[in-house]
């Protein structure tokens, strides 16, 4: 069990890496007005959404990996509200995908301000999740 959770702690720290710094891309390039730099954001935030990709794959395995090896947690609501906040992750990291393909075919209408707010939604939700698996309340 401790080699799923260290296997596990270092693919979400692989994704959060990637997620903490993906919007921060698409500030820039919202800020772009030259070919150049738009095409370099381009291959950028695509490198980078790939490898955060594998650390949220392997995050998610090794996560159910854990839940298979002791399936009892599931009864434990600290857990349940945990994997709620990894819904909505999800749900960014996807949110993320559909950005990198708006801004890849040029038709981005989010602003530089309101994607410096978005940028700041992983770091809200890490913190209720690392809270949730270290203090494990109720």
């Amino acid at each position: 069990m401790l080699w799923l959770k260290a296997l596990h702690v270092i693919a979400v720290v692989t994704w959060f890496a990637g997620l903490f710094y993906l919007p921060r891309l698409y500030v820039y390039h919202a800020d772009a007005k030259d070919l150049i730099s738009t095409q370099r954001f381009e291959i950028m935030e695509r490198r980078l959404f790939a490898l955060m990709s594998i650390g949220a794959a392997a995050g998610i395995f090794f996560g159910l990996a854990m839940l298979i090896e002791s399936p009892a947690y599931l009864a434990m609501t600290w857990l349940k509200v945990k994997l709620l906040f990894v819904a909505m992750v999800i749900a960014y990291h996807a949110y993320c995908y559909k950005l990198m393909r708006d801004f890849a075919a040029h038709r981005n209408k989010r602003s530089a301000r309101w994607l410096r707010g978005f940028n700041e939604v992983p770091s809200l939700l890490l913190i209720a999740i690392v809270i949730l698996a270290v203090v494990k309340p109720g």
